[in-house]
């Protein structure tokens, strides 16, 4: 397998209550996707059938969030519809309040995830057009 990028998109996902990493994090992979359309590949890389597009992409998910632990990869991986799939969690993000501004403790449990992700398609796999 030749492995060539096609895509990167970025997007951030927030859970405003509770805290809850695996939705904001479900929701920064979902804002990545809904930026971009992926038209291309039937007519350029000469894709018949969605079954093709499918077998020949590969999606690795980095996601940054400030309780990487607490992630269900899984349920992160629901949200893309199609291609093969690969995650990978790191710390960052944002948690809110943090002890350098706890004076706003009373607005708590808020956190962000970013996404990054990035659409590879197998080259073996183009047909010539």
């Amino acid at each position: 397998m030749r492995w060539k990028r096609y895509l990167v998109e970025v997007g951030t996902g927030i859970d405003l209550h509770g805290e809850d990493v695996t939705n904001a994090a479900r929701k920064a992979v979902r804002d990545a996707i809904t930026s971009h359309s992926m038209i291309g590949l039937r007519d350029i890389l000469g894709f018949q059938n969605m079954q093709e597009i499918n077998e020949a992409l590969k999606v690795d998910v980095t996601i940054a969030t400030p309780y990487p632990e607490k992630v269900n990869k899984e349920e992160v991986l629901k949200v893309l519809p199609e291609g093969r799939t690969a995650i990978k969690v790191v710390e960052g993000g944002l948690r809110f309040p943090t002890p350098a501004n706890k004076e706003h403790s009373s607005v708590g449990g808020i956190v962000v995830a970013i996404a990054v992700l990035v659409v590879l398609v197998d080259m073996d796999k183009v047909k010539a057009i």
